[in-house]
C-alpha cells in the first residue's frame, strides 16, 4: 500500500508518498481501507522529531482516519466488512489502509460525509476526555478556550454550548472571531489586541473561567491562573507556548483551582476505548441531529501532505485539515 512517511527529521518537504507493507490484522482489530486523515499538530511535531509514536505504531504520521471495514480479526464482535466508521489511532492514519483495536473505532455519524468523518475521532476524544470527564464542566459555568477556530476550539465551543456553558474564546483574528461567534461562543478575545484576563474578568462581572481549555501551556499558565474563578479547572493539552515555567502555587490553592495535564495518544488502549466508548454515548447522536458539526476547513489528497503541514503550520485555518486517499 501508499502511505506518507517522514524520509527524515525535517520541514514538510520531507513527507514523502511511499510504499510500504500492508498492515497484518491481529486479535480485536480491524482492517480499514482509507477514505480520509485528518492532520493534526501532532503529525507537525512528530515530523520535526520531536513526538515519536508509541512502540508498534507505524513510523508514519495520522492519528485519525475514517473509511470502511475490510476485515476484522478474532475476537471482534461488533463490526464486519463493509461498516463505514471512523477511528482513533496511535499513528499510521496517512495511508491507504490502517489496523486498529476495535475499542476505538465508531460509525460514522448519520448525516456526516465518510471524508468529513475523519476529523472527528481526534478532536471529540481530546474535548470530551478533557473538558467534560476531567474537568467537568457543567451547565452555566464559563469555559475559556484558547484557540477557538482550532479543530479542537471549533468542537469545544459546539459541545460547551450544547450543554448550556457560556464559551469565551481567544483568536488572532476578526474573521476566526467571527467564525466561532457562528459557532455559538459567547466572549470573543482577540489576543493580538486585548488582554484576555482582562477581557475575560470584564465580560463576567469578574467571575472568570471555571474551565480553560489550554493549548498553550507555559508562556500561558500564569495568566490562565489569573482568569480562573474560584473552584475552577485548568486542562493543558498541547505546550506551543514552551513546556517549562514556574507557578505560584498559593494562586491554586487560594482558588481552590485544579491543574490537570494530559496526553491523549499515549494512554493504553483500555483508556481510549472508555474515552471512545463515552464520545459514542454522548457526541454521537449531537453530530447525528446535526446539532453538532466538524468544520473542515481543506480537503487535500495524500501526495499534498506537505502542503497541509505548511497550511496547518500557518495557522490560518479554522477547523480541521484533511487529506483524502
Amino acid at each position: 500500500m501508499k502511505a506518507v512517511v517522514i524520509t527524515e527529521f525535517g520541514d514538510p518537504d520531507v513527507l514523502r508518498l511511499q510504499e510500504v507493507p500492508d498492515p497484518t490484522v491481529r486479535a480485536g482489530e480491524v482492517l480499514i481501507d482509507v477514505a480520509a486523515a485528518g492532520v493534526n499538530r501532532a503529525d507537525l511535531l512528530q515530523r520535526a522529531g520531536h513526538y515519536p509514536p508509541p512502540p508498534e505504531s507505524p513510523e508514519w504520521p495520522g492519528m485519525e482516519v475514517s473509511g470502511t471495514i475490510s476485515a476484522v480479526g478474532a475476537d471482534v464482535d461488533h463490526w464486519t466488512p463493509g461498516d463505514r466508521v471512523c477511528a482513533l489511532l496511535s499513528g499510521g492514519g496517512y495511508a491507504e489502509r490502517v489496523v486498529v483495536p476495535q475499542g476505538q473505532v465508531l460509525p460514522v455519524p448519520k448525516g456526516v460525509d465518510l471524508v468529513d468523518a475523519a476529523a472527528l475521532p481526534e478532536v471529540t476524544a481530546t474535548v470530551w476526555s478533557n473538558v467534560f470527564m476531567a474537568a467537568g464542566l457543567r451547565p452555566n459555568e464559563v469555559l475559556l478556550v484558547h484557540g477557538g477556530s482550532s479543530g479542537i476550539g471549533t468542537m469545544a465551543i459546539q459541545l460547551a454550548q450544547q450543554i448550556g456553558a457560556r464559551v469565551a474564546v481567544t483568536c488572532g483574528s476578526s474573521d476566526k472571531l467571527e467564525r466561532c461567534r457562528e459557532l455559538g461562543a459567547d466572549i470573543l478575545i482577540n489576543y493580538r489586541e486585548q488582554d484576555f484576563v482582562e477581557a475575560l474578568k470584564e465580560a463576567t462581572d469578574g467571575h472568570g473561567a471555571d474551565v480553560v481549555l489550554d493549548n498553550m501551556g507555559a508562556s500561558y499558565l500564569a495568566r490562565n491562573l489569573a482568569a480562573l474563578a474560584y473552584g475552577g479547572r485548568i486542562v493543558v493539552i498541547g505546550m506551543q507556548g514552551g513546556a517549562k515555567t514556574e507557578i505560584n502555587l498559593n494562586h491554586l490553592m487560594s482558588r481552590r483551582a485544579a491543574l490537570i495535564a494530559t496526553t491523549l495518544r499515549a494512554r493504553p488502549a483500555a483508556e481510549k476505548e472508555t474515552i471512545m466508548a463515552s464520545v459514542g454515548q454522548h457526541v454521537w447522536p449531537l453530530l447525528s441531529s446535526g446539532l453538532v458539526k466538524p468544520v473542515i476547513h481543506a480537503r487535500l489528497p495524500l501526495e499534498e501532505a506537505a502542503q497541509a503541514h505548511r497550511m496547518m503550520a500557518g495557522s490560518q485555518h479554522i477547523g480541521k485539515i484533511v487529506l483524502t486517499t
